[in-house]
């Protein structure tokens, strides 16, 4: 493709940009094709789905006791639930799913202590979805056991003391989009604000803050590629400007999959406390999972920090559309909105006087799920009880593997093709404890200047758009990979999944890398 035509297509989110990847590279040969574009996991989670079934068909059993006929089911009882169900998980003993659902009751019901008529009943209910959550936000014992999740993986069974609420949403992507409506609509960011981006960093988080919805003014925050893509002290610090309103990062990161190091959560625990103590903290933790002993930022600025979290990766359950949004009871958010003036009150009051008898005591989190339905439908908000189930059996899952032996299993899957693909490119595997090996940039000026030299880099970023290369991968090599460039990572860098093929495709795509480089290289010798 000409340097004129791919110009066209730089401005594209690495996500449209995709299609047309795909398309070249799927025109000679689509069988052949390779596509390490996407983070969707090749991998699924079997354990909770099968419980999810056998606790359908106790559900169904259920509601045909109370229905009128046989094909008309009617709403379960809770009176002595809990004794009904442990007598179905008797007779299906040995049947697939039944012994990980007991230890999953018998978890919720004795190390959370929750109610088991309540639990039962709850849950059986819920799988039939024959009604709008209530409460709207999230069931109430699914709740709770997505808050011990969440205590065990997000901050590494160290929550901060004091409750912390939770929003059950459509994945991630709905909660993104949540949140930062409900920011603006509630004043806490105007149009024209300054916020910071921890980059690189997925490019929804890069793009909507530009839209003229938002109109925000973005700052990068940049991590440092020569340092195991760390935040530098300094970068941190930025941070310490009350004019910057927010901080907006995905933490393990995307692309660059590596979490914030104990030093750079320090340093922000001293900014809000003692700097900037209104900033507002996003951040998105999906790949948290993914790292031992995970500390999220809400863990080192609870005050401040909305949490996004999503099970879609961990779990192989991108279909299933579940997310949550957390946020500790005790928020600089709610405390703002307290403080406002008597105009910019009222307003509010206005806004949600038809949810609540006074909105003024509405905290934020609750104005989310409101905004989530435009406010007038707010009745029908919620995430559907069915994709509840299947969140509280996923956290469950995490909850009774006391060995982490699932953990230890996706993490190895990823790192060993981590391991493969840079084996095959011809470079030396990087070692960070930090790293999640999810997703993984190769910096191809970096490389080329290794490889060859410095002034064969140097020749490549002024010959070529900084996409000619993943173009000329998907054209000519049919491997489909991000360009670093849209998530701010550096130009001519490529972003891998290593989450969605085969061992073997990762052999093939790093040796086509290094094909690719060495065909850049002949023609610069001609």
């Amino acid at each position: 493709m000409k340097a004129s035509e791919e110009k066209k297509y730089e401005h594209l989110s690495p996500f449209e940009l995709k299609d047309k990847l795909i398309q070249m590279a799927s025109s000679k040969n689509e069988k052949l094709m390779l596509n390490a574009g996407r983070g969707n996991p090749n991998w699924l989670a079997t354990e909770p789905r099968m419980a999810f079934l056998q606790l359908g068909n106790f559900a169904i059993q259920e509601s045909k006791k109370t229905g009128e006929s046989d094909q008309l089911g009617g709403t379960p009882q809770q009176e002595e639930i809990a004794q009904r169900f442990e007598t179905f998980l008797r007779e299906k003993e040995g049947k697939q799913g039944i012994d990980f659902l007991k230890k999953a009751y018998y978890y919720a019901t004795e190390k959370i202590q929750i109610n088991d008529d309540e639990f039962v009943f709850e849950i059986t209910d819920a799988i039939l979805g024959d009604h709008y959550p209530t409460p709207d936000r999230m069931l109430t014992n699914c709740e709770r056991v997505v808050q011990r999740y969440l205590e065990k993986e997000m901050f590494a069974s160290q929550p901060p003391v004091g409750k912390i609420n939770i929003f059950a949403t459509e994945g991630g992507t709905a909660a993104m989009d949540y949140i930062f409506s409900t920011l603006l609509e509630n004043n806490l960011l105007h149009k024209g604000d300054k916020i910071a981006l921890g980059t690189p960093i997925f490019t929804p988080y890069i793009e909507i803050p530009r839209l003229n919805d938002y109109q925000l003014v973005e700052l990068k925050i940049k991590q440092d590629e020569d340092n195991n893509w760390v935040y530098p002290e300094k970068e941190i610090e930025k941070l310490s400007d009350p004019q910057i309103k927010a901080f907006f990062l995905v933490n393990p990161s995307n692309p660059s999959s590596v979490s914030m190091s104990q030093e750079s959560l320090n340093k922000v625990t001293e900014i809000v406390k003692n700097k900037n103590q209104n900033l507002i903290i996003l951040t998105d933790d999906v790949y948290g999972t993914f790292v031992n002993d995970f500390k999220s930022i809400a863990h080192a600025a609870p005050y401040n920090t909305i949490l996004v979290y999503s099970y879609s990766k961990y779990f192989g359950c991108t279909g299933i559309r579940l997310g949550v949004i957390a946020i500790h009871e005790n928020n600089v958010f709610d405390k703002r909105i307290a403080g406002f003036s008597e105009n910019v009150t009222k307003q509010l009051y206005k806004r949600y006087e038809s949810v609540v008898l006074n909105p003024n005591k509405m905290k934020l989190i609750d104005r989310m799920v409101a905004d989530s339905r435009s406010v007038a439908l707010n009745h029908t908000a919620g995430l559907s009880t069915p994709q509840q189930v299947m969140m509280v059996l996923f956290s469950l899952l995490s909850l009774t593997d006391n060995n982490n032996d699932y953990k230890k299993m996706v993490q190895s899957v990823v790192k060993r093709r981590f391991e493969i693909l840079y084996k095959a490119i011809g470079i030396k595997v990087p070692n960070n404890p930090l790293g999640t090996h999810y997703y993984t940039i190769i910096d191809i000026p970096k490389l080329a200047a290794k490889r060859y030299d410095k002034h064969f880099a140097d020749h490549m970023v002024e010959t070529y758009e900084p996409i000619d290369f993943v173009m000329r991968l998907a054209e000519e090599k049919s491997v489909v990979l991000l360009n670093g460039g849209g998530f701010e990572a550096p130009d001519m860098s490529v972003r891998v999944s290593l989450a969605n093929l085969s061992d073997k495709a990762y052999e093939k795509i790093g040796k086509a890398i290094s094909d690719l480089l060495e065909e850049y290289y002949r023609t610069y010798k001609q």
